[in-house]
């Protein structure tokens, strides 16, 4: 185990540089030989594993590898359990923050968080995208114990957010164990979090969770996969294995730029995965029949470039990075399988989220709506359905990213507006010729507004006159649905063939970025 620490070297008769070479060697075998095999046999990779997974051969930089906790223990110490440094993924300079389990379970205390304000700082100054590994049982007992909780040295500054004055960097967090306390914040601030089958998110842990209010509770029911992907949205995507996870925080990479300060990454640009044909037959004419329309977006951006975020929270709204003629964009598209595509308080909520990602990184949103409005009824009004609705409007209103939305199919009520409509002020809104556009859908509208003559009908004539009169009056609802006076009255910039939707996508992006050089007031 090399040295002990505070031991004289003079005394021990070393020089100092091998007292230095003996020091680092103590730290980097972390928590000794036991503790790391145990971490191995849970499944889990050791903190400097996943950072060599993680970053470019022979680039690490490491910060604080001396670090030591201020409460001496019997037990290895190494970098008090978090290890920090400087680094690149696919030659872009990055800030790495990596808990150690095999010490003192990951938890954290005044030095720990030290390091973490360190690096997290760094990151913010100098522009550079910070990325977590988290694997952390929380604050570390008796550190934080009474008086000593107040004098933890959060900074609140620079450790959830750059610097004031300095732009925002991305902050992505790859969830690889329990990750509980300043852990669980990194996720909830995370530009991009992912994790593996396994871990958990939350506040506190289980043990705490029994000894204060008596719950029984694992951390799979806590904060696994199924609770912070789909019932919180605390996590962006789900991976099996932690290679996986790793490559996926790289993915995410290479569609924001270091800091928001900057451009998006171009790539190279890719034909899609599908031909533009197969949009005349992908999309129903029947609007109440679904369809995936990933495979719509599939015949539209470039191959392999869509990347959701969020998908299994929120899923009748697609919120994905993806990339037109190698630009990188953000979509955000109606998902009729699920719920009609319908914006309830989840898909508001991630929908929301994404707009506040892609205005911060210059990233232009792209909509593509087949929408039947937002939801109604007393679970969405008990959940707050109209304060997630105002919260996606005021924020597109005054996004300064490209907005270009399409009408695929149906756009009615809010869930219009909240995907681009007119009111947010889209720079470019465009229709397929089959589209559909009002306050409600003929079959709803027709039986609100004429209920009562419905209803005199029925009682009068019979049940046979009362459904011919609801066929015609929803013929003649659907025809002033139709897109063609929406564009003879501007409402609409145009109305196209859907095999030219791409090519007027990246014409639109084009344009609306102008001469900005591709980076928003919001950004600088």
């Amino acid at each position: 185990m090399g040295i002990k620490p505070g031991k004289d070297s003079a005394t021990l008769g070393t020089s100092p540089i091998e007292e230095l070479e003996q020091r680092r060697a103590t730290a980097l075998e972390m928590g000794g030989s036991e503790r790391v095999e145990r971490h191995r046999q849970s499944g889990r990779l050791t903190a400097r594993e996943r950072i060599d997974l993680l970053v470019d051969t022979s680039s690490w930089s490491e910060l604080g590898l001396l670090a030591e906790p201020e409460n001496k223990r019997e037990q290895p110490m190494a970098a008090d359990a978090v290890i920090t440094g400087l680094a690149r993924v696919d030659g872009r300079k990055v800030c790495v923050l990596a808990i150690d389990a095999t010490v003192l379970a990951g938890t954290t205390a005044p030095v720990n968080m030290r390091k973490q304000n360190r690096v997290a700082e760094w990151a913010g100054r100098q522009g550079l995208p910070l990325i977590c590994l988290s694997d952390n049982d929380g604050g570390r007992l008796p550190d934080l114990l009474g008086w000593r909780f107040s004098g933890v040295p959060f900074d609140f500054d620079t450790f959830l957010q750059s610097p004031k004055g300095c732009p925002e960097v991305p902050r992505i967090t790859a969830v690889l164990g329990e990750s509980y306390g300043d852990a669980a914040l990194h996720a909830a601030m995370g530009t991009f979090v992912v994790m593996c089958r396994g871990a958990a998110i939350a506040l506190s842990g289980p043990p705490v969770i029994r000894a204060a209010i008596g719950e029984e509770v694992s951390a799979d029911q806590l904060g696994g996969p199924d609770v912070a992907a789909e019932i919180n949205g605390s996590a962006h995507l789900v991976t099996d294995h932690e290679a996986s996870a790793l490559q996926a925080v790289r993915r995410f990479l290479t569609y924001v730029p270091d800091s928001a300060a900057l451009p998006a990454p171009i790539a190279p640009p890719a034909e899609p995965l599908r031909d533009a044909d197969e949009l005349l037959r992908l999309v129903p004419a029947d609007p109440r029949r679904g369809y995936d329309m990933r495979k719509v977006l599939e015949a539209l951006v470039d191959g392999d470039s869509l990347f959701q975020w969020g998908e299994r929270f929120g899923g009748s709204l697609i919120c994905a990075l993806a990339r037109f003629d190698g630009q990188p964009v953000g979509v955000v598209a109606s998902q009729p399988l699920r719920r009609a595509g319908v914006l309830d308080v989840a898909a508001l909520s991630k929908l929301a989220r994404f707009v506040d990602l892609c205005e911060t990184f210059n990233l232009p949103l792209t909509f593509f709506q087949d929408v039947p409005g937002l939801m109604i009824g007393t679970d969405a009004e008990k959940g707050g359905i109209l304060r997630g609705y105002e919260q996606v409007v005021t924020r597109l209103a005054r996004a300064t990213v490209p907005k270009l939305a399409v009408i695929v199919r149906k756009a009615y009520g809010g869930g219009h507006i909240a995907l681009g409509g007119r009111p947010v002020r889209p720079d470019l809104l465009l229709a397929w010729p089959g589209a559909e556009m009002g306050f409600m859908a003929p079959e709803t509208g027709v039986r609100t507004v004429y209920r009562r003559r419905l209803e005199a009908v029925a009682t009068e004539q019979g049940q046979a006159a009362h459904d011919a009169l609801v066929a015609e009056l929803e013929a003649e609802w659907a025809a002033e649905s139709q897109p063609w006076q929406a564009a003879a009255n501007i409402l609409l910039d145009d109305v196209i063939d859907p095999r030219e939707t791409r090519a007027r996508i990246i014409a639109g992006l084009d344009f609306a970025w102008g001469s900005s050089g591709r980076v928003t007031p919001t950004g600088t």
